[in-house]
This record gives C-alpha cells, sequence and structure tokens, in this order.
C-alpha cells in the first residue's frame, strides 16, 4: 500500500551547481531540469511527424491498414519484452547513460529507416525490423527518464514541475504532428523520418550534460530477477498504482489501434489525406499544452480521482472518427481530449514522485510501462483483421466503449478515489520528507 508521509529526510534534489541562483528560472528548474525539458522538446518535435510518416510510408508501398497496424505492432512489442529489464538496469546504472544510449539506437534506426523510405526501397520486413529497434531503444530510455526527471524536482513543487516539462513536451508535439503532417504531404515521409534520427542525435548530446552526482549510489542488490521482485512488490502493493495501470492497459491499447491504424485510413478516404489528420494530431498536442497549462495552478487534493474522471473525454476521438465527424468537429474533439488526459498525467506524475521511493522510481515505472504497453501489439495487429470483420466504424465504436469501461472500472478502487495530494515525498527506502500542517494523509497509510 501507499506510504504514509512521515519525518524523515527529503528526497534529493539537484546539486547546487545545478540551481537556479543567480538565474530567471524558477527554483525549481535546476540544471538537470532544464536539460531534460530541453532534450524532450526536441525528441518531440520529431517523433510527433515520425508517427505520421511510418504510417504514410508503409501506405505509399502499397500497403493496407493490416501493414500499417504491424509496423505500429513490431515497434511496440519490443518495449513490451524489454521494459521491465530497462528498468531494473535503469536504477543500477547511472541513468543518463542508459538514456543517451537508447537515443544513439533511435537515431540509427530512423536514419536507415528514412533512407530506405528515400530510395523507394523499403519493404513491409524491413520497415517492421526498424520500427522494432526504436522500440528497443524506449525500453530502455522510458524508465530511466521517468526516473531521472522525478529526482531532478523537490517534492513541494513537483506538480508544478511536471506540469511545465509537460507542457513544453506536449506544445512541441503540437508542432511537430501538425508539420510532419504538412511535410509528408509536401516532401514525402522520407524526409520527416531523417529529421527524427537528427532530433534523437541532438537529444542524446543534451542528456550526456546531465548532472547524476545527487543521486545518492545504490547498494547493490541480489542481481537482476531480484531487482524484479522488489518493484513487484512496490507495484503489487500499491491499489491505486496497479488498478490505473490496468485501465490503462486496454485505454492505451485500443486509442493506439485508432490513431496508429484506423485514424490513417479514416483521414485519406474521409478527410483529405495526411496533412488533415498530422493536424488533428497537433490539435490534440495543442489540447495538451493547454490542460497543462490549467495543471501549473490547479492541484487537486484527491489528485488521482480528479485525473481519472478526465480520462472519460479520451474516448471521444475514436467516436468521432467512427462517424466520421467533419474535420473541423474532429479538431474540436481532439482538442477536448488533449486537454483533459493530461490533467491526468500531471497528476498520475505528482503521485508516482510523492509516493515511490527515488531508488525503486525506475523499476515501478518500468511496470507502469509494461502494463500501459503490453496491449498495444495484440490491438495494433488485431485493428486490420477488426476492421475486415466488424467494419472501421464498428471497430472505433468499440474503442470508444472500452475506453469509458474500464475508465469506470478505475474508479470503482477506493485507493483512486481517495488519494490525496501532500507536500512531502517518498526518499530512498521509504522515508519521506516533512508534511505542511494541512496536507492530508493518502489512503493505504501504514504509518
Amino acid at each position: 500500500m501507499a506510504s504514509r508521509p512521515g519525518p524523515g529526510d527529503s528526497r534529493p534534489v539537484t546539486s547546487p551547481t545545478a540551481s537556479s541562483r543567480g538565474s530567471r528560472r524558477p527554483a525549481w528548474a535546476g540544471r538537470n531540469y532544464s536539460l531534460l525539458t530541453a532534450a524532450a522538446v526536441v525528441t518531440s518535435l520529431g517523433s510527433q511527424g515520425a508517427l505520421v510518416a511510418a504510417a504514410f510510408a508503409v501506405l505509399a508501398t502499397g500497403g493496407d491498414g493490416g501493414d500499417v497496424g504491424l509496423v505500429a505492432a513490431a515497434r511496440t512489442l519490443p518495449l513490451v519484452l524489454f521494459l521491465l529489464v530497462g528498468g531494473a538496469i535503469a536504477d543500477r546504472l547511472p541513468r543518463h547513460h542508459v538514456m543517451v544510449a537508447a537515443n544513439a539506437l533511435n537515431c540509427l534506426s530512423q536514419a536507415v529507416f528514412a533512407a530506405l523510405v528515400l530510395t523507394g526501397d523499403a519493404r513491409l520486413w524491413q520497415m517492421m525490423l526498424l520500427a522494432a529497434l526504436g522500440g528497443t531503444g524506449q525500453a530502455f530510455f522510458g524508465p530511466a527518464a521517468e526516473g531521472m526527471l522525478m529526482s531532478s524536482v523537490e517534492g513541494e513543487q513537483a506538480g508544478r514541475a511536471f506540469a511545465v516539462f509537460r507542457m513544453a513536451m506536449q506544445g512541441a508535439a503540437l508542432g511537430g504532428a501538425a508539420l510532419g503532417g504538412a511535410m509528408v504531404a509536401v516532401i514525402g515521409p522520407g524526409w520527416v523520418l531523417a529529421a527524427d534520427a537528427a532530433a534523437f542525435a541532438v537529444a542524446g548530446l543534451l542528456r550526456a550534460f546531465l548532472d547524476v552526482g545527487h543521486i545518492p549510489p545504490r547498494t547493490p542488490g541480489g542481481g537482476l530477477l531480484a531487482d524484479l521482485r522488489d518493484g513487484w512488490r512496490e507495484f503489487s502493493g500499491r491499489p491505486w498504482l496497479w488498478a490505473v495501470v490496468v485501465q490503462f492497459s486496454i485505454a492505451n491499447a485500443v486509442v493506439a489501434a485508432a490513431d496508429a491504424v484506423y485514424g490513417p485510413l479514416v483521414a485519406r478516404d474521409h478527410l483529405g489525406g495526411a496533412g488533415p489528420w498530422g493536424l488533428a494530431l497537433g490539435v490534440f498536442g495543442a489540447g495538451t499544452v493547454a490542460g497543462a497549462v490549467l495543471m501549473t495552478r490547479w492541484k487537486p487534493r484527491r489528485l488521482l480521482f480528479a485525473g481519472t474522471l478526465c480520462v472519460f473525454p479520451l474516448a471521444l476521438p475514436s467516436a468521432a472518427l467512427a462517424v466520421p465527424v467533419p474535420v473541423g468537429v474532429l479538431y474540436v474533439v481532439m482538442f477536448v481530449a488533449g486537454a483533459t488526459v493530461e490533467v491526468f498525467g500531471v497528476s498520475w506524475m505528482t503521485a508516482l514522485h510523492q509516493e515511490i521511493p527515488e531508488d525503486k522510481l525506475s523499476r515501478v515505472s518500468a511496470y507502469d510501462w509494461f502494463g500501459s504497453v503490453a496491449l498495444v501489439p495484440l490491438a495494433t495487429a488485431a485493428a486490420g483483421p477488426a476492421e475486415e470483420a466488424f467494419g472501421r466504424s464498428a471497430a472505433l465504436w468499440g474503442c470508444a466503449g472500452l475506453v469509458v469501461l474500464v475508465t469506470a472500472a478505475a474508479l470503482c478502487v477506493p485507493d483512486v478515489r481517495n488519494l490525496r495530494r501532500t507536500t512531502t515525498h517518498v526518499t530512498r527506502g521509504g522515508a519521506t520528507g516533512s508534511e505542511s500542517a494541512d496536507a492530508e494523509r493518502p489512503v493505504g497509510g501504514l504509518g
């Protein structure tokens, strides 16, 4: 269960050399935080456009919806296979080393992908293999990056810091998706994939300058399996944690199928092609920016209850594509869905930062990521056959209905409804920082 805040030491933050003293940056925006934010902006610019480009690269070779789904599944399958190992490694090695190595792999795979598309020699199996290499890099990068970000800010300002980070990242995603869709329409998908490779190179260089001197040395454990068991105990002992992860294991899967497979097909047949669909994804990004701006000022006390309620509108884009609605209405729907789901995103990061010890962050994040993406390969691979069996519209209505169903189920878990925001944060081994007088005890406390 979630640890009860009490007396103890606080989560280590960036070293004095990384502080904002003498700078116009806020006190919580230290050197590591700033580098992480800048790198995330760069990769978001490239990656959002690359998602559009990859789908239309498959279609340009004569592929159909099933082929698009296979490439999307190939990207996600290694993510599922290697996430837990990646989390354990990120809690053993310097996290920035893991992040830079993963960025290098992503850069190489996207560069080769771009070269094949530009030369006209891309085959389905090659695109699947390169997508799988990109997914492998992400499996090691994600848990390390999340642990690094959470260790770079103070607990009391965590919510605002995460909101600003996500606002910057989602703002870049807004530009990247819209620009990527336009570039695909004008100059083709190959150049967009090449730009993504360059973005990974720049981001890896920025992350190489991260300072990990403030993170206490990790005590050698009993091996990789022991680390994985320890992470599982942290994960399974918190009902709010595993309930939301189960919720998103299904929600993410059906949303991925709608966005990666059905969205490009609906765009091709009804919306005018890659440009409008890329802009729709960009409008979703604009909504997430608006949601992040809201969360820099709004601090709901029952943070997961408020966040989970805001997941219901995530069903709207699938429903809109099922109709399908005019492109202008789709833009409105995407904006609303992006804004509300970002409320959840900031609330979720704040809860993890508040409740999970620093030395276990990457392992717990790995279980979080694993559960959240485990069904995505199956959903994207099955999207094409489901369309043939039930029709595209019925499949999209099914996606929307599942999002509503699993979100309602998550709200049935008491800890999801009642977890309270505090001004404390759990540190190494479960100790927590001092608690303000008005902070409330989170549910499931042990103390």
